[in-house]
């Protein structure tokens, strides 16, 4: 066992024995469905600040990002600027949902709406959207190992090849994600994102801090070495190398190329305030206006985080090289943790090197980790609370019951996740977590925005345009380059499915564009197609909406 294996495999030991304990304290507080659901409504607005960062920002924000700043330059900001505008919309939202709603997305049209096969379709909505985010995020956790521990420079661990390491990953991680959420519930997930956040802030200002320590705090010096680096001169420092790219002598690709562009940033900024495990989290606050404050100090900490992964990014592009990077993983996810490696090599040797990689791989695990507690524990409340307690117990179950599925419906979604990820570790899962937040903006949204603002809206709009919106996305996916017919310059395969199948139709990677209309359609229509009214309730939701009298 190498050096740099030790302190990766103990620092991330050291951090999940943390995470546990504090697990273990949290699921002490409290058996009831308030404190499963909502850790008991306790949290002030830092504390829910510091968890909504840790919920939001993954293992793609801290990884993906500053990788497609390495290797795209100024077309990865847009990542960085459509991940934080997002919260634009959550903002003013964040007030209203915590007022409307007591466990779940299903809540709000669920407190006009009182018919089963509403709350059944919105949990089908959270599931999905779910399960494809912590699938992405399992699979990642997979391949982060076989960089950390150095599979993939030929080295081994405890007669373990990349192939058993990266399922062995997935297992540990799913192990510890069930446990989690099966005894410490939102009380766990909660005091979890904000350890994860503190670590995930501290060191991605310390490798920011670094970076810029290197170029002498000049930071047009470090644009211009990564400029300089990557090979393609200004251009790098320029749009249009990834995304939007004009393609000479036709107009049409060129089109799609902007189109698409145009699709990927609506879905972030649409997306964002629709995810079931972000809305979940203004549950867990005493009050409208402590939501608001923890929203407040979101944003914050978020953009604070993204002025960082800018200066990784660049820092990566200059000190490590696109070359270098591209080499390790085509994507750019190895960026940050092949840069933590050069930064710790040129600051304390080659033993530093090998200790601020396994701080940086370590950390990156246990973001993982977070993320995909929060999304267990969003898909097995609804499935316990939306599914179980208003479909088959019609609204009366008890509390002890509901929490019990609640427990068992994780440790079900949990396996159910170990095992799609197994197998789907070969492949490049990537568009899960862009699809992700297509589907969230073109199902969930419709139905958030209308049952809180349109009168007329009824229990047929929320079916159609929560089904309506899921399928379009999947099947606009399905039907596109990501899934097959996606060729590069060499001639190589670029889709998921292989080479021989080509089904694609739709030209666009992202289904945001075209998905989110057809889910606002479909809800309209649906709406308008049925003689239902609940006036009566609309104004309820509205005054309670506003002052949150009868929350609870």
């Amino acid at each position: 066992m190498t050096t740099g294996q030790i302190w990766t495999i103990g620092l991330f030991a050291l951090f999940s024995g943390v995470t546990l304990a504090v697990t273990v304290r949290a699921g002490r507080g409290g058996g009831g469905a308030a404190d499963f659901y909502a850790g008991g409504r306790g949290y002030g607005r830092t504390q829910n600040g510091l968890a909504l960062t840790g919920d939001y920002l993954s293992a793609a924000s801290f990884l993906g990002i500053a990788g497609t700043i390495a290797l795209n330059g100024y077309d990865g900001l847009l990542y960085s600027v459509g991940f934080l505008a997002a919260w634009l919309l959550v903002l003013p939202l964040s007030q209203l949902v915590r007022n409307t709603g007591r466990f779940t997305m299903a809540d709000i049209p669920g407190f006009r709406m009182r018919r089963a096969r509403v709350r059944l379709a919105c949990a089908v909505s959270t599931v999905t959207v779910s399960v494809c985010y912590l699938l992405a995020q399992m699979v990642g956790a997979g391949a982060l190992v076989t960089l950390m521990l150095g599979f993939d420079q030929g080295e081994s661990l405890l007669g373990m090849d990349a192939a058993a390491a990266r399922t062995a990953a997935i297992v540990t991680v799913g192990v510890l994600m069930i446990a989690y959420v099966m005894y410490g519930g939102m009380r766990a997930a909660t005091w979890l994102q904000i350890v994860k956040a503190l670590l995930l802030l501290a060191g991605t200002a310390l490798m920011a801090a670094a970076v810029l320590a290197v170029f002498g705090f000049d930071v047009s010096g470090l644009l211009g070495a990564a400029a300089e680096a990557s090979g393609k001169g200004r251009a790098f420092l320029e749009p249009g190398l990834r995304f939007g790219q004009d393609v000479p002598g036709d107009p049409v690709r060129t089109i799609v190329n902007k189109l698409d562009l145009l699709s990927l940033g609506l879905g972030l900024v649409l997306g964002t305030a629709a995810l079931p495990h972000i809305l979940v989290r203004f549950y867990t606050v005493p009050d409208s206006r402590t939501a608001r404050g923890s929203v407040n100090r979101a944003i914050a900490l978020v953009g604070g985080f993204y002025l960082m992964t800018l200066v990784l990014g660049f820092g990566a592009a200059a000190l490590v090289g696109p070359e270098r990077i591209a080499a390790q993983d085509p994507s750019g996810n190895t960026a940050v943790p092949q840069l933590a490696r050069e930064l710790g090599t040129i600051l304390a040797g080659p033993v530093g090197g090998s200790i601020m990689l396994a701080f940086v791989c370590a950390v990156a695990l246990v973001t993982i980790l977070a993320v995909i507690a929060s999304l267990t524990l969003a898909s097995s409340s609804s499935l316990a609370h939306d599914f179980f307690g208003h479909v088959l117990m019609r609204g009366r179950p008890k509390e002890s019951q509901e929490v019990g599925v609640a427990r068992f419906s994780a440790a079900l979604i949990g396996a159910l996740a170990i095992l799609l990820a197994v197998f789907a570790q070969d492949l490049n899962v990537a568009f899960l977590v862009g699809l992700a937040f297509a589907t969230a903006a073109a199902a969930n949204l419709p139905v958030i925005v209308l049952s809180m603002f349109w009168s007329r809206f009824n229990g047929r709009g929320v079916e159609a345009g929560v089904y309506g919106g899921l399928l379009s996305s999947l099947l606009l996916v399905t039907l596109s380059p990501v899934m097959s017919g996606k060729v590069g310059a060499s001639g190589e395969n670029l889709s998921l499915l292989p080479a021989w199948i080509d089904i694609q139709v739709f030209p666009l990677e992202n289904p945001g564009l075209v998905s989110i209309p057809i889910g606002f359609a479909c809800a309209v229509v649906g709406a308008l197609s049925s003689p239902e009214r609940n006036s009566v309730r609309y104004r309820e939701l509205q005054v309670r909406s506003l002052t949150g009298t009868g929350a609870h």
